[in-house]
């Protein structure tokens, strides 16, 4: 027979115990500082700072997509613009013509 732990369980239930009791202090906490002066306007900033986060997020998650699309166009760009082309030689001059003998 296979034994079955019972301490597993319990220090799991010990630490969602632990979790639930900090989360009430936590929310506890945020209600008493609403009574505090100026507290509601902390309360109100923190507030507006997670919507701007979520913000900020869908806008960061868009950046992956353009940085594919800029990279599909320098490619494209590359592609379509032609090397210049190799500087000619500048043309030889004719050889000086030979003073013929007298």
């Amino acid at each position: 027979m296979a034994k079955t732990s019972t301490t597993g369980k319990a220090s799991t239930a010990k630490q969602n115990d632990i979790l639930a009791r900090f989360t009430e202090l936590g929310h506890e906490a945020l209600n008493r500082l609403t009574e505090v002066p100026g507290g509601s306007k902390v309360v109100d900033m923190m507030n507006e700072s997670k919507t701007r986060l979520d913000e900020m997020q869908k806008k960061l998650r868009g950046l992956d997509a353009l940085e594919k699309r800029v990279t599909a166009l320098e490619k494209q760009l590359a592609a379509t613009v032609k090397k210049p082309a190799a500087k000619k030689p500048a043309a030889r001059k004719p050889p000086a013509p030979k003073n013929p003998p007298a």
